[in-house]
């Protein structure tokens, strides 16, 4: 599955990744996906404050 999200990321706008991004910290969801989602975010050099994980 892992590598099947990651194919899949640049398949959505740059709004819907922030989104994802944003309710995946606000969720706490897992901490992997989230570094995936933000990989994402710097790969595409969106101009975004990137927030840290909670601990």
């Amino acid at each position: 599955m892992k590598g099947r999200v990651w194919v899949m990321l640049p398949l959505l706008s740059d709004e819907l990744l922030l989104e994802a991004y944003h309710q995946a910290v606000r969720l706490q969801l897992e901490r992997e996906f989230v570094f995936m989602l933000r990989a994402e975010i710097k790969r595409r050099m969106l101009p975004v404050a990137v927030e840290e994980l909670p601990i």
